[in-house]
């Protein structure tokens, strides 16, 4: 029998999972779904896990900066697990944190936003030329995606912006084929949004977010949101580089 194509995600908040990629991935024949548990599984061993074997790694978002590893010392765990794959040229996708972990892996800086704003509710992307003829094409109609973050990274050398919003110049970068980081959220399941509101309930009260804009933009975004997200999967795997 095939071995089973295996996705291993890394998470920070138990609520901010794999969201609609999982289903979305189900459908185009992934079949094994592991999680790790940042600051719980330890992720220098991986002792039941063998990476070379892992189809797809997702460094998932979280509330806590990239750049505080000195409180959170398993950042640099995570760090170390990016670099590892990024060495081996295999899958690989950041979002939000992880996204930001894959910058500071490739020696960018990641820092708070200007003025301490955040970015948090549904919109669309421009997109770079670069990011035009990228696996992000899709989302070039202006689908809205959600922004939910405080921090952001700079583009590391070697690599091009793909796209940006007003407030955020930076929100993906690529490297080659393999690897793609996104500031924003694709993956976030519109139908599970209250899990959000009340897990990051002292950000969005902190941030005055109206809840009730969060909600209405979810239900009506998210039929296109799930759309747009195969399409970005489909264009992304399509390009990734075969297993030796």
């Amino acid at each position: 029998m095939p071995t089973p194509k295996t996705v291993l995600a890394v998470r920070h908040l138990a609520f901010e999972d794999l969201g609609l990629l999982r289903p979305v991935l189900e459908e185009r024949g992934f079949e094994r779904f592991l999680t790790l548990d940042a600051g719980v599984d330890d992720l220098r061993e991986l002792r039941d896990v063998d990476l070379d074997a892992v189809d797809l790694l997702v460094v998932l978002g979280g509330p806590i900066g990239a750049y505080d590893d000195a409180l959170y010392p398993y950042l640099n765990d995570e760090i170390a697990l990016i670099r590892r794959r990024l060495a081996a040229r295999r899958p690989l996708l950041g979002i939000c944190l992880g996204a930001q972990l894959m910058a500071r892996a490739l020696g960018a800086d990641v820092r708070p936003m200007a003025h301490g704003r955040k970015e948090i509710g549904f919109a669309p992307l421009t997109l770079t030329p670069t990011g035009l003829d990228s696996a992000l094409a899709p989302l070039a109609s202006g689908q809205p995606v959600l922004h939910w973050h405080g921090d952001q990274f700079e583009i590391p050398d070697g690599t091009t912006s793909l796209a940006t919003t007003p407030s955020c110049p930076n929100q993906a970068f690529a490297v080659e084929d393999f690897a793609l980081a996104l500031q924003f959220h694709l993956e976030s399941d519109p139908a599970r949004l209250e899990q959000w509101l009340i897990g990051h309930s002292g950000e969005l009260a902190q941030a005055r977010v109206p809840l009730e804009g969060l909600r209405r933009d979810a239900a009506t975004h998210g039929a296109g949101l799930r759309t747009a997200l195969g399409e970005v999967v489909d264009r992304w795997t399509a390009g990734w580089p075969a297993r030796d």
